[in-house]
């Protein structure tokens, strides 16, 4: 299994409508925060996330987080 990109070290706040997300785990995705299938052959896979309301989430794009998909200051670290 390979160690994902750090696309940044500091979180992307951004507004997501109710629905079904898959979040980039290994870095590579040209559609950050948000898988696009680059991960192929990383051993790596995104993970699934689900929203009933419209909010603002902090997504951790140093892809360290312990906390899935979301900002847990694990970036503050690297």
């Amino acid at each position: 299994m390979e160690d994902p990109e750090i696309v940044d070290k500091k979180p992307l706040l951004k507004e997501v409508e109710p629905g079904t997300y898959f979040w980039c785990a290994c870095g590579k995705s040209s559609e950050q925060p948000f898988c696009d299938g680059s991960h192929s052959g990383t051993g790596l896979a995104p993970i699934l996330m689900e929203f009933t309301e419209k909010k603002t989430i902090a997504f951790c794009m140093c892809k360290h987080s312990s906390n899935g998909g979301f900002c847990d200051g694990s970036h503050k670290n690297l």
